[in-house]
């Protein structure tokens, strides 16, 4: 083994590792944010927000990173992608912990098995790809999984499709200036377009029911001061990873994720699963199925013809 083949191998292990690393952490946040209990959805995403600003800045100074960070505000065009990037997953925050605290864990699952669908419809109408034969495939079986879960269920999944939709616009947007964001940069941007957001959120909740930050005991407060290390450390080792790795194995090891928290939901929490929902998951696992067949298929035409080809 030459000494490039070993660096280029020590370069993919750690990229698997990175990003392997961040999709096992969004697997068990459905059991940290059980953990903030009696904390609520409107209060732990405004901590979240706030928290998440304090933890980049903090990066940016440790990392130097105030130059570049600079250089994006200067143009007003990035600007406008991280506030639009920030809408999106301020929506997919708050909807990812409503459904886990009102323990819709299951279904908050079934949000991320289908998101590699939603990214591939995205390819087609957005960006105008074309798509092979098996991921039209795999399109067509995921949206019979979600008729069957509405019809047969008789309960539309909103929290999966709302977590779909959000999260995968949120990438299409991150693809398109990723190459002049860099990923602490960007949370940070994205973090403070939503502070008036979380701002008014905190005041809310202080009128209403009341603020739990240092009312439940030391423990809680500590538990609840981590949600911007839990946010941002993902996403962080995220963007590590998919800078030394190919999209193909990207694209296989993001069930790790939905995998976890489907365990979590089912297993561990006791969420119902009917004959009817088990019906529509397993029609998705099917889709999941074709979409990956199709990648490894894709991976082995590029290295025949020389080059990648789009996955």
């Amino acid at each position: 083994m030459t000494p490039t083949s070993t660096a280029i191998r020590a370069t993919q292990t750690a990229g698997v590792a990175y990003a392997g690393g961040a999709y096992l952490l969004w697997g068990v946040l459905p059991l940290y944010f059980l953990l903030l209990a009696p904390t609520g959805p409107w209060e732990v995403v405004a901590w979240r927000v706030l928290l998440s600003l304090l933890f980049c800045v903090i990066l940016l100074t440790v990392t130097r990173g105030w130059q570049a960070f600079g250089a994006i505000v200067r143009q007003p065009r990035l600007l406008g992608w991280t506030a639009l990037a920030g809408v999106l997953i301020y929506v997919n925050w708050q909807v990812f912990v409503f459904g886990t605290l009102s323990h819709n864990v299951v279904e908050t699952s079934l949000g991320y098995f289908i998101n590699p669908i939603m990214t591939v419809l995205l390819g087609v109408f957005v960006l105008k790809e074309r798509i092979r034969r098996l991921q039209w495939v795999a399109v067509g079986i995921a949206s019979v999984a979600v008729i069957v879960i509405v019809v047969l269920y008789r309960s539309f999944p909103w929290i999966a499709l709302s977590l779909t939709v959000s999260f995968g616009v949120y990438g299409l947007i991150k693809k398109k200036i990723g190459p002049a964001v860099d990923a602490i940069s960007g949370l940070t941007l994205e973090s403070f377009w939503l502070i008036p957001i979380a701002v008014v959120q905190l005041v809310l909740v202080a009128t209403g029911p009341g603020l739990t930050m240092g009312a439940n005991g030391t423990g809680h407060a500590v538990l609840l001061a981590l949600a911007g290390v839990a946010t941002a450390v993902p996403l962080l080792l995220f963007a590590a990873g998919t800078r030394r790795i190919d999209l193909t194995v990207i694209g296989m090891i993001q069930f790790v994720t939905p995998v976890m928290q489907f365990i979590i939901g089912a297993a561990v929490l006791g969420e119902p699963m009917p004959i009817e929902r088990w019906v529509g998951f397993v029609l998705v696992w099917v889709a999941i199925a074709v979409f990956l067949v199709d990648l490894v298929l894709a991976a082995r035409r590029g290295r025949r013809n020389g080059r990648p080809e789009p996955v």
